[in-house]
């Protein structure tokens, strides 16, 4: 039975990401504090470890009150993309998601940094456009975190990639051509990253799952 629904964010709001599980107390704090959502990892590939996102976890956090999206964790910096990976990341990103019961329509984001020097930009969308894919066949809206060494560039982000939401990551990025940003990411400690939805200027947002 499903505990929340997917619904569009709410521009302004404040919320955070984090690459450890939640528990009830830490859920308050960060209610009391302000914030209104976070964004919880699954993994490349295997069975979650113990800081991804449980059913249990999920539970926790809607029960408490914030909203849900998800993040895929990314390889170590250096990593070569491929449209073969994509397909594969992309339907562990998905199962992962379903197995914890984020409920259909919520947004799963795609890491994209660290990618290897020379890499040509076809390569990464081939990677992004199957990672997209199979997300979007699982169930999920398909979103793009932008870091450091994504490769592409602005036109490129907007023109080629088979998404609507984009999520700037802290430090130099580049824009997204025409559409620009639904969530702005600023590093804040060592726990967590602190995150802001923003309408896009085509008046887009991210969905979010929420009790």
């Amino acid at each position: 039975m499903a505990i929340g629904s997917a619904q569009p964010a709410v521009s302004g709001s404040l919320g955070f990401d984090i690459d450890s599980q939640l528990s009830a107390a830490q859920v308050t704090s960060f209610v009391q504090q302000g914030y209104k959502f976070c964004v919880r990892y699954v993994p490349l590939s295997g069975a979650p470890d113990s800081t991804d996102l449980s059913a249990a976890e999920v539970e926790t956090i809607i029960a408490g009150g914030l909203a849900l999206m998800v993040v895929q964790h990314v390889s170590e910096p250096g990593w070569t993309p491929t449209a073969t990976l994509g397909t594969q990341y992309g339907s562990t990103a998905a199962d992962a998601v379903q197995a914890a019961g984020v409920v259909p329509g919520v947004t799963l984001w795609l890491d994209l940094e660290g990618v290897a020097s020379g890499v040509p930009a076809s390569d990464v969308t081939a990677y992004c456009n199957a990672w997209f894919a199979a997300v979007s066949a699982g169930g999920y809206e398909p979103g793009i975190y932008v870091g450091s060494s994504a490769v592409l560039a602005a036109d490129q982000l907007y023109s080629d990639l088979n998404t609507q939401h984009y999520w700037q990551g802290a430090g130099d990025v580049p824009a997204v051509a025409y559409r620009g940003y639904q969530m702005l990411q600023t590093l804040y400690d060592n726990e967590i990253d602190q995150d802001r939805i923003t309408e896009d200027f085509l008046g887009g947002l991210p969905t979010w799952m929420i009790g």
